[in-house]
């Protein structure tokens, strides 16, 4: 039995065929934002990930993997029904040009819920990366929270240049979301950025960082080889943008290290 230098079982799962992206369409590479645990701020990351990567001028889109919680349309203010051609189903394009696939892109009514058992979500995520008419440099793509069908079919059916973890300070959530970076190394996904949200607040008077949460376990990131870690402090312009669809108005610079590994990462796999 394998393991690392934490005593943790490595053992590889069964690697299975991966799914291609559809003749026509181009997938140059694929990042997936992951975490075991719910709240941390996963959509955020993956939807600013997103606007920073296409601000560099690359062509990115967004694979919204949580198929019973999307969230990406919202943040983007983009609507459905979305429509296919020639057999393919057409993206929805940002006001930037950012390119979007969700469930809730499939609804007439975009508060109706989608009731699906695990094997219809895991085949929906697959027609999601093999019948869009993907033309991006960048897919990120959002999972849903937790280890489970999600997370399993997109390691597994989707070849995957790195994945970034999120994480926050409490040490509950760090413990769910250290299952997420041992699920990754099973499955051979290369973690790419730990990214800590809510690590702290900004006293607006003086200016000194509160950890309200305490101090994040980053020796997670030491424990998995992860390279990169970045902070989001709490930020109101955060809230705000997410929750009137202004996403590409939002400028931080919380996640320019995470954004620098990704291109960096991506030049040497070209040139390998």
């Amino acid at each position: 039995m394998a393991q690392n230098n934490s005593g943790t079982d490595t053992s590889k799962a069964p690697k299975l065929p991966k799914t291609s992206p559809a003749e026509g369409a181009r997938i140059a590479h694929a990042v997936a934002v992951i975490s075991g645990k719910g709240g941390v701020g996963k959509s955020f990351t993956s939807s600013y990930l997103a606007v920073a990567l296409a601000r560099k001028g690359y062509k990115v889109g967004i694979l919204d993997a949580d198929i019973t919680g999307p969230s990406i349309p919202y943040a983007f203010h983009v609507c459905g029904p979305t429509y296919g051609e020639n057999g393919l189903i057409n993206p929805v394009l940002s006001k930037t040009g950012i390119q979007i696939m969700s469930s809730n892109l499939l609804l007439d009514n975009p508060e109706d819920p989608i009731v699906w058992r695990g094997a219809m979500i895991s085949t929906l995520i697959e027609q999601f990366y093999a019948e869009v008419k993907w033309d991006v440099d960048y897919l990120i793509i959002d999972l849903a929270p937790g280890t489970g069908d999600i997370s399993l079919t997109v390691f597994q059916k989707i070849k995957l240049s790195s994945a970034v973890l999120v994480t926050s300070p409490q040490s509950l959530v760090s413990m769910v979301v250290e299952k997420s970076a041992k699920m990754a190394e099973m499955l051979s996904v290369p973690l790419l950025s730990l990214v800590e949200n809510m690590a702290y607040v900004k006293c607006p008077d003086c200016g000194k960082k509160i950890e309200i949460y305490g101090h994040t376990d980053t020796e997670i990131g030491r424990r998995h080889g992860i390279p990169v870690f970045d902070q989001i402090p709490f930020d109101a312009s955060i809230a705000s943008a997410m929750d009137t669809g202004s996403i590409e108005d939002l400028e931080v610079p919380y996640l320019d290290a995470t954004v620098h590994a990704i291109i960096q990462q991506s030049i040497e796999q070209d040139n390998n």
